[in-house]
């Protein structure tokens, strides 16, 4: 049976549900609109997100992937629109289309009077000695296993590929607990943003400009790689080779569309390389050569999630002025502004040298790019703004209380701070999604300089940890001196004491590893766990016994027994003389349960042989 709807949405990344909800919005009813995917949960890329995205509030900026995907979907569910997921459109047929259900093992077929196809795009492969070695990922895949199954495919990593997905990718590694040895970009200059680039590098991973991969190491699977420079054609210079220890390779090194549905639908597709490839030719209302058929997001040109939710709308309006007869124009033409707006700075520009080859033409400046000079006054505690790069983004000028930050009146402006206005308040710290913003102030004895952090474990006041500056390199040592936390948003203040003169060098911390100090072997207990239980206030041995365990392992306190009076008396300053040792309490060592009872056993047979009547031996 052939099921007809009124649009069918082919896939539920940000540029299928946005196009969604525009339509279901603008028809009045979700009712026979439908999206198709071949996920196992909707927001196709969204899902696997956990960085907090850019653009403005009105797109979710400063709103982390994952849960604008959910926004999303719940809003596409609230208007009735149906989300069939495990499902994948397999042929564009000219009297049907066809789609196969690996839920329930069946091809259902479907007719539509329009088609929104936002298939998006399949990342792109490297070829490499070795490159088919388990422990060699795509982006997505390390993604997908980590951010949605919570499995870490690897401990240590190499990233190829220096564009934003490698940047946050390797972020969110270390995020999830495992090491980025180093990120290799093959060309001269980072692709990604600025400010994804300095967060890594303040994680202490090098960047490698002009190298590429050459061999994965391994036999059975990735235990190492060999890079090496290249020379202006990308071409390997012997004697440039390095290896690194690492057990996964995440291949980071571009995307192109997914144009097998469109093509299939007899649309006309165009070879532009600055928009990922192939791509269907299409006018500024997203509709292609076909009449009754539209694409969006990275299908249409590689690009980011937030124009690809705009092209969704732009499409969906579209579609239900078709539909409808009734005019959306002014939503597409508020769309379209949007748009223009994103696209006018330079990260746009291979986006619209693309467009340009089909006739779209987008505007480009108009944005501030000076850096502000101005520290603000010393001594008052103060945000200091290091986003260097004209990137479309706003939340430190919408966040911000006082109205201190502005980014000169275009979202690609680099922001100044007005510091008659700013009261210190770190709110804008806690919503820069590049965390790009720091805390300064200059106290007598020291400097407070406030980091975002948003790693796991969040320091305590007190701790001490190594000062880190921009490159990741130990500058100094320092001390936590109060955190903000922000549970909502999960970016964090930590307040650090630095030495003074070193509040605009340094830019991040490393926590000392944990002490592998055992002071008691048998119950596992560090050196770390005793002084800290004795910074409580417990300077007994046997108060410690109690809490720690000390002792109560199988050697019964032999070795640990002295060591814990000793580490008593550093931390009190009272001689071991002047400290209860503590009680010796049998047995002295491990008996078996099994030698107890035999030697009751035994005890009764001694009775049974010289009482008459005694018990008998079982």
């Amino acid at each position: 049976m052939v099921r007809h709807v009124k649009a069918l949405i082919v896939g539920s990344g940000p540029a299928g549900l946005t196009g969604a909800i525009a339509i279901a919005e603008s028809v009045g009813s979700g009712e026979e609109v439908v999206i198709i995917d071949e996920g196992i949960e909707p927001g196709g890329q969204l899902s696997k997100q956990t960085h907090k995205f850019f653009g403005h509030e009105g797109f979710y900026a400063s709103t982390r992937g994952f849960e604008i995907g959910n926004l999303l979907v719940k809003k596409v569910k609230s208007l009735g629109v149906e989300i069939i997921q495990q499902s994948t459109v397999t042929g564009i047929y000219e009297d049907v289309i066809t789609v196969y259900d690996r839920v329930n093992n069946i091809v259902h077929e479907y007719l539509a009077d329009y088609l929104l196809i936002a298939s998006g795009a399949t990342e792109r492969f490297l070829t490499f000695k070795n490159n088919t070695l388990p422990g060699v990922y795509g982006a997505g895949a390390v993604q997908t296993l980590m951010n949605q199954y919570r499995v870490l495919p690897g401990e240590s990593f190499l990233i190829v590929g220096a564009g934003n997905i490698g940047l946050i990718v390797a972020y969110q590694l270390v995020q999830a607990g495992a090491q980025v040895k180093a990120i290799v970009e093959a060309s001269s200059r980072v692709g990604g943003y600025a400010v994804h680039a300095n967060k890594v590098k303040r994680l202490g991973i090098p960047i490698l400009l002009r190298h590429t991969i050459l061999e994965a190491i391994g036999k059975d699977k990735v235990q190492g790689a060999v890079v090496a420079g290249v020379d202006e054609r990308f071409k390997p210079i012997p004697g440039t080779e390095k290896e690194f220890v690492v057990d996964a390779i995440c291949l980071a090194v571009g995307l192109q569309p997914n144009v097998e549905l469109v093509a299939q639908t007899g649309a006309k597709l165009v070879y532009i390389p600055e928009l990922g490839g192939y791509v269907p030719l299409r006018d500024e209302n997203m509709k292609t050569t076909v009449h009754n058929v539209f694409v969006a997001g990275d299908l249409s040109g590689i690009e980011e999630a937030t124009t690809a939710m705009i092209e969704g709308y732009i499409a969906g309006y579209n579609i239900a002025q078709e539909l409808t007869g009734k005019s959306f124009e002014d939503k597409i033409e508020k769309m379209k502004r949007e748009l223009e707006e994103f696209r006018r700075g330079p990260f746009s520009k291979k986006v619209r040298d693309g467009l340009r080859k089909m006739g779209i033409v987008f505007p480009e400046g108009g944005y501030r790019e000076e850096q502000q000079t101005d520290r603000g006054p010393v001594g008052k505690l103060r945000a200091i703004i290091e986003c260097p790069e004209a990137i479309p983004c706003n939340p430190c000028e919408t966040s911000c209380p006082t109205g201190a930050i502005n980014v000169g009146g275009n979202i690609n402006g680099i922001p100044q701070i007005d510091y008659s206005k700013c009261i210190g308040c770190g709110v804008c710290v806690m919503k820069c999604p590049g965390l790009a913003i720091f805390m300064i102030q200059e106290k007598e004895e020291y400097s407070l300089v406030g980091v975002p952090y948003e790693l796991l474990p969040v320091p305590t006041n007190g701790t001490k940890v190594k000062l880190l500056n921009f490159e990741g390199k130990e500058i100094a040592n320092g001390e936590v001196d109060h955190v903000v936390l922000n549970n909502k948003g999960k970016t964090h203040i930590v307040f650090l004491r630095v030495p003074k003169g070193y509040e605009d060098v340094v830019r991040s911390f490393r926590l000392p590893e944990k002490a592998e100090e055992f002071i008691c072997r048998c119950e596992e207990i560090t050196k770390e766990d005793i002084e800290r239980v004795i910074d409580m206030g417990i300077t007994d041995y046997e108060e410690l016994r109690r809490v720690l365990r000390i002792g109560m392992g199988p050697c019964g306190g032999k070795t640990c027994r002295s060591l814990t009076l000793q580490i008593i008396s550093e931390k009190t300053g009272r001689p071991i003389s002047e400290i209860q040792l503590g009680a010796y309490r049998p047995p002295t060592m491990p008996t078996p349960f099994e030698a107890v009872v035999k030697s009751a056993l035994s005890e009764n047979d001694e009775v049974s042989e010289n009482i008459q009547g005694g018990i008998e031996n079982e």
